[in-house]
């Protein structure tokens, strides 16, 4: 009964669309020529530009555009119906791939002005044991969409969470700027999601019952298979360790966290800074606020071990006048906003000062600039001097800024008064000025 229900539920044969029209799809898009490889290099430039802006968004987009899923599913049918030719097939156009978007991206990089690594660069360099089952999910989820002719967001989908575009982007950034340990790490992540996607295609195909072809004989079938298990252990042996390691970092880092935040909370006390120096064994902390005795000290580092940290010290960092520093944190901290206040008033009278020193330096130089015209408006004057000056009135305390002119004429030659009046409104509007008096020598 219980078999029955699962296999009504869960069977996929019953959904299969002809093997005929599923392989040849497959066969399809394993192939790259012509548009299908112009696509794939447009793609990846999109996906280096995501690299190189850190736009997670681009990035996205990228491998939806990207055909290179077709001859990795290719290789994977290829062995899963023993079908020799679709795997050398499959097998050349994911080398033409591979090296046409290392190449790509290389050159883009090696154009790139900007070459900062940022956190989608590094994010391709490290892979691990959850980059195995995001690769191998994720094809499992593909070959059943295409052998069921499944419509909607799958494959998209597919494309996006197991990410063979950037990894191929990076890897031609590590070549592009000699940084030699990013071309390992982003290339073995885009070995990690081919060999990975090729193995759940083999069993999805094998496990909905797709016909074999007859070619070879047992022994090499046997050969075949025993290579495959080969590459997949090798293939995960590397991404456990580093999977291993982050676990154990991770843990690590929560045991201190946990230590430091219970047993170094003493009363009158602030932690300023928490460091761990694998090489020595140590955790060292600073401290600032009242004294800690050592007897407290001692204690807390006999207390490392229920914290799975016996094979480190405690290293404890005290200032020499704790209570005044701890006082001068809150003096600093009060009059942070009074030292703003401050430099924005100092800033602002500095700019008042600017605009004043520029103005009587451009009243003083307005009299050279004005000699050709005086030399043909007024052809008595011998010379003219401007200066910007305050005008105190002897009947009250208040001040008025002027520009004062003072002309010389040449030897017995006059100017009339309506000729002053001219020439006073004349330099007051040259001068740009709210009060101008000529004085006439």
């Amino acid at each position: 009964m219980m078999k029955e229900l699962l296999k009504r539920y869960f069977d996929l044969r019953a959904d299969k669309v002809p093997e005929e029209v599923t392989i040849a799809n497959i066969k399809a898009d394993a192939s790259f020529r012509g548009a299908t490889l112009w696509v794939l290099v447009f793609a990846i430039f999109v996906a280096s530009l995501g690299l190189n802006v850190n736009s997670t968004a681009v990035i996205i987009g990228a491998m939806l555009i990207s055909p290179l899923m077709g001859p990795i599913v290719g290789m994977g049918l290829a062995v899963g119906i023993n079908d020799l030719g679709m795997l050398k097939s499959s097998a050349k156009n994911y080398a033409v791939a591979t090296l046409a978007s290392v190449l790509t991206a290389t050159i883009f990089f090696l154009l790139s002005p900007y070459k900062e690594v940022q956190s989608e660069l590094l994010a391709r360099t490290s892979p691990t044991l959850y980059d195995v089952m995001i690769a191998f999910f994720g094809g499992a989820a593909g070959i059943v969409t295409i052998a069921t002719g499944g419509k909607g967001n799958v494959i998209p989908g597919v494309a996006i969470a197991t990410a063979l575009m950037p990894p191929l982007c990076t890897a031609g950034y590590g070549i592009a700027t000699g940084q030699w340990l990013f071309f390992l790490g982003a290339f073995y992540l885009f070995f990690i999601n081919t060999v990975f996607i090729s193995l759940s295609t083999y069993l999805g195909v094998r496990l909905m019952g797709f016909e074999q072809k007859q070619e070879g004989t047992i022994e090499h079938k046997r050969r075949t298979r025993n290579i495959l298990m080969g590459i997949i252990l090798l293939t995960m042996v590397p991404a456990a360790y580093l999977t291993l390691n982050l676990v154990r970092k991770s843990i690590f880092d929560q045991n201190v966290e946990r230590f430091v935040g219970k047993e170094l909370a003493w009363q009158g006390t602030k932690i300023i800074s928490q460091e761990v120096q694998p090489k020595d064994k140590q955790l060292r902390v600073a401290l600032i606020g009242r004294p800690v005795e050592a007897e407290k000290i001692a204690m807390a580092e006999s207390r490392m071990a229920d914290y799975h940290l016996g094979e480190y010290h405690l290293s404890v960092i005290q200032g020499s006048q704790p209570d005044s520093l701890m006082r001068l944190v809150g003096q600093l901290q009060l009059s942070k906003a009074d030292y703003t206040e401050t430099a924005l008033q100092q800033n602002q009278l500095i700019r008042e000062l600017e605009v004043a020193l520029n103005r009587y330096e451009s009243i003083a130089s307005l009299s050279e600039q004005l000699r050709p015209e005086l030399q043909v408006l007024y052809p008595h004057i011998q010379s003219l001097s401007l200066a910007r000056t305050q005008e105190v009135r002897t009947d009250t305390t208040l001040t008025t800024p002027v520009v004062v002119a003072i002309v010389r004429t040449h030897p017995r030659s006059t100017l009339s008064d309506e000729q002053v009046r001219q020439l006073a409104a004349w330099l007051k509007a040259r001068a740009v000025a709210d009060s101008l008096r000529v004085v006439v020598e």
